[in-house]
């Protein structure tokens, strides 16, 4: 049994946990240090990211002439398509992770549609937001949160049962839309830096 059916089998009797694009996959992979395999297909390609505590540690790119592993597969990985994402227990994922490690991952951070702070430029900065929906103070449980940078969604979960939500994301100035159980959506402003990192929604 080659790689791929190894993946398809795991898939196959894994929890389904939602379709995402690769952003908002890897910003929510990250905030919940989550331990997944990610797929997406488009016409003869099929694409592999294996997270383990919430990083991209394995990837495999398969079309037509064969499959490609680890670092020449992930240069593959981009935007622009969604990816199924499935939990899966950390030590299935460090055992397939063997097989298809990738060692550079700034080849993923190209692909994705929001930038990754540079050396040397501390004031740009990358943290973790948490926001918390309410409605008369109270906070809202299950209430869909989307975080948009630039017109493009860099983080979209659902509210726990403290009605917060938490994304890992470039400090600066973002629109929050905020969908509650009847389907009404309200948009929200907010500013992250070091010194803003908790946010109240209150609808």
């Amino acid at each position: 049994m080659d790689l791929q059916e190894i993946l398809e089998n795991i898939l196959k009797g894994s929890k389904y946990l939602g379709t995402y694009s690769l952003a908002e996959m890897l910003t929510l992979a990250a905030t919940r240090r989550m331990s997944a395999l990610a797929v997406a297909k488009e016409g003869n390609c099929q694409y592999y990211l294996a997270l383990l505590n919430g990083e991209p540690e394995g990837a495999l790119y398969v079309d037509n002439e064969g499959s490609l592993f680890g670092d020449n597969a992930v240069i593959h990985i981009r935007e622009g398509r969604q990816y199924v994402l499935c939990d899966v227990k950390p030590e299935i994922i460090d055992a397939l992770v063997m097989g298809c490690r990738i060692f550079e991952k700034g080849h993923l951070r190209k692909n994705i549609t929001y930038s990754v702070p540079e050396i040397g430029k501390k004031s740009k900065g990358l943290g973790v937001v948490t926001l918390t929906a309410r409605r008369d103070k109270v906070p809202q449980n299950g209430v869909r949160v989307s975080i948009r940078k630039d017109g493009k969604i860099v983080g979209s979960d659902v509210t726990t049962g403290k009605g917060e939500v938490s994304f890992r994301v470039m400090y600066g100035d973002y629109t929050c839309l905020v969908q509650d159980r009847k389907q009404v959506v309200t948009h929200f402003t907010i500013s992250f830096d070091e010194s803003h990192v908790n946010h109240f929604l209150d609808l």
